[in-house]
């Protein structure tokens, strides 16, 4: 470009491009060189901004987090029973099909923690405490308005998302015989025979 390099793009344009190339092509194809080309960086560029692969990724899923967490706050802030919002909550959490490039990266990025330092773990672990934290103030509502069973909520919502865990991983990785409906009416199940007040 005439007149100087060109201006590195906001570090939110880069982590969005991340999770595009994720969603159109797969997280095999996302290196820095390709995702630098989208972006018109150089993969030296950056690496002085993400120091690694590992980094990239997990700062791209903090990102989409941060948008589903917003996602996630407002349905759970609507007015009305406390189970729709459960249900919300379910269908948000539960991936929308294979490969669905939010838990295709969740996937990667729970791999790579095996060799992760104690910043990234602490990173990971407050993306999953802010689900965590959302699933036991609706499971408590539910229980002091009588619409749920008098569970432990903490208890509870840790059975749940490792339930719900399992199963989202079967439908991002598209284990046969467990697509999202399916999951659902498992999911549905459960909770009709676990946890609603008048099952």
């Amino acid at each position: 470009m005439a007149g100087g390099r060109r201006p590195a793009p906001p570090r939110e344009d880069v982590l969005a491009a991340a999770m595009e190339m994720i969603a159109e092509r797969g997280l095999e194809k996302l290196t820095m060189a390709a995702l630098g080309r989208e972006v018109g960086m150089s993969s030296g560029h950056l690496l002085y901004y993400f120091r690694s692969k590992d980094e990239l990724l997990l700062q791209t899923l903090e990102w989409s987090e941060g948008r589903l967490g917003a996602e996630r706050g407002r349905l759970l802030a609507r007015p009305g029973p406390v189970r729709e919002r459960l249900d919300a909550y379910v269908n948000l959490y539960v991936p929308a099909g294979h490969r669905d490039p939010h838990w295709t990266l969740w996937l990667e990025v729970w791999n790579r923690s095996q060799n992760a330092d104690d910043d990234a773990r602490d990173r990971q672990a407050a993306i999953e405490g802010a689900w965590h934290r959302d699933l036991v103030a609706l499971l408590a509502e539910g229980v002091s308005r009588g619409e749920f069973r008098p569970v432990d909520p903490d208890r509870y919502a840790t059975r749940l998302r490792a339930l719900l865990d399992g199963f989202a991983i079967h439908v991002a990785i598209g284990l046969r015989g467990t697509d999202r409906d399916q999951v659902l009416a498992h999911v549905r199940e459960f909770l009709a025979q676990s946890l609603l007040a008048d099952a």
